[in-house]
């Protein structure tokens, strides 16, 4: 298995910024590519600068009337109520002067990634200011304007004409992906996340399934609050084999959100580094398995950004790039350097220690619950013929 990974990455990821207070900080990539380039693990000669899209590639998922308005917003131009109308200037997405632009270079760095693959250049491509999936075609959500895993997506049908398999590990759903191609039988999305009873959006139940001839390529793995590491590896695991082997894709494309972890304070999950290590070990050896190890991986959401966020995003790399994540210590030049702005004490390995989840009580249930509904995802993957045998 021979392999080579290429690293979006320029300041330009870091200006899609609301305010000091929003939750979403893009500072996160930052962190995550000076903790690598401190490992030594980053060469200069492995990244490359994302492309600003253009408004005609915004627009091979987003409607011409919303691009419109996010640049009217960019230079605060828009009316509040028609604002309002495509959700700017919510609490959760805010309008910030150089929107439409900032929004754009997330969207291209994905489309770079993509382009670096699938034109030969690299085996595997990160871009870790991408995977911003609660985007709709008319409208903005959850922290998200464009949406640019639909656009690369929609991109990689229209240019390259490869058949899509699109892998959620964000504690929230991946709301905006899957719709997008809810009725597409040339693109599979899988999402694993923290159930709707609990977390916004409040979609992403097993039986929404796709319609049309995208009918049977949506599959949603939802997992009860305060899963921990083995049920979550268990689930995970389980599904994505078994689908990967269910669609056979020319191309995989990660959304890699980091807030499944216990630390992350706007969702539920109980998760450790462990899962971080997993995730992408296992995209890896799918890629090779189908798909010549074509595989583009994005960031995501992750809200803990100085103990989480910098350590699983950078061991998508390690995999990417090594084959192996990281173990150990972590980088005293960098713990040195961040230690002084982080309001946290920043972890000194790239594991965590097991004492940091809390006692669930409720262990045995939560995993009986996401053994379940792995069940029930599973008679979907298998041939017609065989469904019934699983009733």
């Amino acid at each position: 298995m021979t392999c080579t990974a290429k690293f979006v990455f320029s300041d330009n990821l870091l200006q899609y910024h609301f305010h000091e207070d929003h939750p979403f900080n893009q500072k996160r990539v930052l962190l995550a590519t000076e903790l690598l380039k401190a490992t030594g693990t980053l060469p200069e000669d492995r990244i490359i600068s994302p492309r600003m899209a253009t408004e005609e590639e915004l627009k091979l998922f987003h409607d011409h009337a919303y691009v419109e308005a996010v640049k009217q917003a960019s230079q605060r131009m828009l009316p509040e109520p028609r604002a309002t109308e495509y959700g700017l200037g919510t609490e959760d997405t805010p309008i910030f002067p150089g929107m439409h632009e900032a929004s754009s270079y997330l969207v291209g760095g994905s489309l770079t990634a993509v382009d670096e693959v699938l034109l030969g250049r690299a085996t595997h491509a990160l871009n870790l200011g991408g995977g911003l999936h609660h985007g709709f075609k008319r409208k903005a959500s959850g922290f998200c304007i464009y949406n640019d895993g639909a656009i690369a997506i929609r991109y990689i049908r229209e240019v390259y004409n490869l058949r899509v398999l699109y892998v959620d590990t964000d504690a929230h759903h991946g709301d905006g992906v899957q719709w997008a191609f809810y009725d597409d039988p040339n693109v599979c999305t899988f999402s694993i996340h923290e159930t709707g009873r609990y977390l916004f959006p409040g979609t992403g139940n097993v039986n929404e399934r796709g319609i049309k001839e995208g009918h049977g390529y949506s599959f949603n793995l939802p997992i009860d609050a305060f899963t921990e590491d083995e049920s979550f590896l268990n689930a995970y695991t389980t599904a994505l084999t078994q689908i990967t082997a269910f669609f056979k894709p020319d191309i995989i494309i990660t959304q890699n959100g980091a807030d499944a972890h216990c630390y992350d304070p706007l969702t539920h999950l109980c998760s450790t580094m462990a899962i971080y290590e997993r995730i992408p070990l296992l995209a890896h050896q799918l890629a090779h398995e189908y798909c010549n190890g074509r595989w583009v991986a994005l960031g995501g959401g992750g809200y803990d950004m100085w103990r989480v966020v910098p350590r699983a995003w950078a061991q998508v790399w390690n995999v990417m790039h090594n084959m192996k994540p990281a173990k150990g210590e972590l980088p005293t030049s960098w713990l040195d350097k961040w230690q002084k702005e982080s309001p946290v004490t920043l972890p000194t390995h790239w594991e965590d220690d097991p004492s940091i989840v809390p006692v669930i009580p409720r262990k045995e249930e939560i995993s009986e619950k996401n053994k379940l509904a792995l069940q029930q995802l599973l008679k979907y993957t298998a041939k017609p013929s065989d469904q019934l045998k699983l009733y």
